[in-house]
């Protein structure tokens, strides 16, 4: 991991941990990196929090100083800038977001021009710019760029996602959570053209109130309308609208796991699952594993970050993957993590089979877990310490298979992570708290 780049790009408090004039070198150097033989083209999106119109004009200035062109898509989501970086042959993207962080955070995320994160070697490059290691020119006159609308952008986007289907969705009745985010741009609008009929919440972005109560990680209001019984499917997305959590018609979350079991299975079903293989992470819930072993379909595990995921799914050429928190790549489409095409994807699982998402359920049984966030000093010292590392190798002899206990450092913030996977959740509460108090007291 970078100086600065984490798993998910550069992330922090805005204009505290990340400032505008952080966002201003990145573009500097993007600008410049991509212009050194002919004008670059960069296109850049943004989502709805406070501070992203900020960080959007500061990453234009930077890259337009440098001698690029830079293409504005406005409010969008992640996954449109992949798409579009890719379909335009631009010569990178960047999204404004910090994905389903509070408002006060914000983050820069940069694809390649195959819609893909970009390269850790271009990263170093660019940190290597900002700890003023190396120097690059400004430039003048005509060499200037400009920064150009792109409205249109969005439309390319949603008329492909639409091209990828051949149904239509009048016999849906959808409970949408907007998130107050980026989905508002793009997700009752593709669903109603296709003919679902949608009750919206969450959708009336104001800056501040994007992921607050509502969304993929707080989905509560979502499952109380779902409990109505008038619909057929809830969606919740997340803030730049990558992820997606389904809700059932009882209210029950359909998470990630969730997800690559039902369109796993279909997949298989139909002969086009690639290597007959699902990719996920090393937190997919342990219900998960054993569910595929029973339908005979291998899993790979990575570790956490889309990224990974991704990396892992091109390597082997398998199909599908993703994480528990909703991040889902259907690789035959998609470079990224994409809320709307999944939720599409399994609208689509529901109209072919001709079952209800409660039947397509049915066969994961989901352990009781509890996942506890460690705020520390140093992630690394706190995951050597050998008291923790016997600990957990403890725990694991103890749970016997029948559970599992996973500490790991988180990507973006300051925290190790202690989850638990166990048949109860009181046993879950034991297990976590036994590392948890050990962590606490380490002083770490």
């Amino acid at each position: 991991m970078g100086r600065y780049f984490g798993t998910d790009g550069i992330r922090g408090k805005a204009n505290e941990t990340l400032d505008v004039q952080r966002a201003f070198q990145v573009g500097r150097y993007l600008g410049y990196y991509f212009s050194r033989q002919g004008k670059g083209r960069i296109l850049v999106g943004k989502d709805t929090r406070l501070s992203s119109g900020m960080f959007e004009n500061a990453i234009a200035a930077g890259a337009s100083a440098s001698g690029a062109d830079v293409y504005l898509l406005g409010y969008c989501p992640t996954p449109s800038v992949a798409y579009l970086v890719k379909r335009e042959q631009f010569s990178c993207g960047v999204m404004i977001s910090a994905s389903h962080n509070p408002y006060y955070d914000n983050g820069i995320k940069v694809f390649s021009q195959a819609g893909i994160k970009l390269s850790a070697e271009i990263e170093a490059l660019v940190e290597d710019y900002i700890d003023g290691l190396t120097e690059i020119p400004l430039v003048s006159g005509e060499k200037i760029g400009q920064v150009i609308r792109y409205d249109e952008g969005l439309e390319h986007y949603l008329d492909w996602l639409e091209s990828l289907f051949d149904f239509r969705l009048e016999q849906f009745h959808l409970a949408l959570d907007l998130a107050n985010g980026s989905a508002t741009t793009t997700a009752e609008k593709l669903l109603r053209r296709m003919g679902a009929h949608c009750t919206v919440i969450h959708s009336e972005p104001n800056g501040v109130n994007i992921n607050t109560k509502c969304g993929s990680t707080h989905p509560e209001s979502l499952q109380e309308l779902m409990k109505s019984g008038i619909f057929d499917l809830g969606l919740a997305f997340d803030g730049d609208a990558d992820r997606l959590i389904a809700v059932d018609p009882q209210g029950n979350l359909i998470n990630g796991d969730y997800v690559l079991y039902i369109c796993g299975k279909y997949l298989k079903e139909n002969g086009l699952l690639h290597g007959n293989t699902v990719v996920s992470t090393v937190m997919a819930n342990l219900g998960f594993f054993k569910a595929m072993e029973q339908l005979d379909i291998a899993t790979e595990s990575t570790q956490v970050g889309d990224k990974y995921v991704y990396e892992c799914m091109v390597k082997n050429d398998y199909m599908l993957g993703g994480e528990q928190s909703g991040h889902i790549i259907f690789k035959e489409h998609a470079t990224t993590g994409d809320g709307l095409l999944t939720a599409l994807k399994l609208l689509e699982v529901m109209h072919k089979t001709g079952k209800g998402i409660l039947f397509l359920e049915e066969g994961l049984k989901i352990y009781p877990q509890l996942l506890i966030n460690v705020p520390v000093k140093d992630k690394e010292a706190a995951m050597q310490a050998d008291p923790i590392v016997k600990e957990v190798a403890a725990i694991n002899e103890e749970l016997h298979g029948n559970g599992r206990i996973l500490v790991r450092p988180s990507g973006t913030e300051p925290l190790v992570r202690v989850m638990v996977e166990a048949e109860s959740d009181e046993l879950c509460h034991h297990y976590v708290y036994r590392v948890v108090d050990l962590i606490e007291k380490s002083g770490l």
